[in-house]
């Protein structure tokens, strides 16, 4: 039996044509859309001619450059000029193409990775694109899902595909039980402070461990969301009982027999016990405290019982300038 990780199996099962080149195109279930990335992918979709090729798979909502406060007024509210053109042409393009689209004032309304999963439009899986950095964010549903450019929305837009090629399978694993007041945030803080925040250019990663397992659904989005700044191309938790039972029952989630049959391939949505990392890092979640960013970077980062590293102690210079510019920025040299 060919022993996968999670990564290997959602990679595999989407893959449409494999290249010589070491790149695939691959199939896109979900592509999440909102105003800031979209209005040129459209324009390039209306000079060509072309209709979106499944608009079922589509959800967009404008959530960059919507008012916080007072929403009385509508689009017509908002001050700036680009900002209020950018939700106007997101209302006139999802008019125009036959797209589902949860505008201003809708109730169900909100970051664009946060109302997949509320929705039940993010589900174990899929792939998942969007025009963010951060749509790692629903890797936590055992799921595919990375940000792209507007070009790329514009491509998936027309063929529901997009040439990739395949990043190495990278595991963090934190075992054991986080102590009190240790967050989601903290966890990835620590992982970051581990790794750098290019520790994880050219891997996806898996994060596993019993303390991983021990967060909350919204947790696991929070760690997956940072995988980006670790510099990772993707972060993912395996499907388990608690993503099960937070999707069951969301508007876009399968029902009857359909859930049923969803659920039972859900549950093999994991890596295989013998699947093999192109490398692995292990945290033990009793050493990890409440973390403090002191810096510019997100690896710049201590413990709240810790000290801020003193940059005289570093031997890399470029290092070590980068660390008196963060401190001189942050007023703490």
């Amino acid at each position: 039996m060919n022993v996968k990780t999670l990564y290997d199996k959602l990679w595999d099962a989407h893959v449409v044509r494999q290249g010589e080149d070491g790149t695939a195109l691959i199939y896109i279930d979900r592509h999440l859309v909102h105003e800031v990335t979209s209005p040129q992918a459209f324009e390039g979709l209306r000079l060509a001619g072309r209709q979106p090729w499944r608009t079922d798979s589509v959800l967009a909502v404008p959530d960059h450059n919507v008012p916080t406060t007072d929403r009385s007024s509508g689009v017509a509210g908002i001050d700036d000029a680009v900002s209020r053109l950018q939700v106007e042409t997101l209302d006139q393009n999802c008019e125009q193409f036959g797209i589902t689209k949860f505008d201003m004032n809708d109730v169900r309304q909100g970051i664009v990775h946060v109302i997949g999963p509320e929705q039940g439009a993010t589900l174990p899986g899929m792939t998942v694109v969007c025009g963010d950095s951060h749509t790692s964010t629903h890797g936590a549903f055992g799921a595919l899902a990375f940000g792209i450019g507007t070009s790329e929305v514009e491509h998936v837009l027309a063929t529901q595909c997009l040439i990739q090629k395949k990043s190495k399978n990278m595991q963090v694993r934190v075992e054991g039980e986080l102590g009190a007041g240790v967050t989601a945030k903290d966890v990835v803080l620590a992982i970051i402070g581990e790794i750098g925040t290019a520790g994880g250019t050219g891997y996806a990663i898996e994060f596993a461990g019993s303390a991983i397992e021990s967060l909350s659904v919204e947790g696991r989005m929070t760690v997956c969301n940072m995988a980006i700044e670790a510099g990772a191309r993707a972060g993912m938790v395996a499907v388990d009982q608690a993503t099960i039972d937070y999707v069951e029952g969301r508007p876009f989630a399968p029902q009857g027999e359909q859930w049923s049959q969803a659920v039972a391939a859900w549950r093999d949505l994991h890596s295989d016990a013998d699947a093999q990392f192109d490398r692995v890092v292990s945290l033990k979640a009793e050493v990890i405290q409440p973390q403090l960013t002191w810096g510019t970077s997100p690896e710049m980062v201590v413990a709240i019982n810790a000290k801020v590293p003193d940059p005289e102690q570093i031997d890399d210079t470029v290092k070590q300038n980068g660390m008196r510019k963060a401190l001189a920025y942050m007023a703490l040299e």
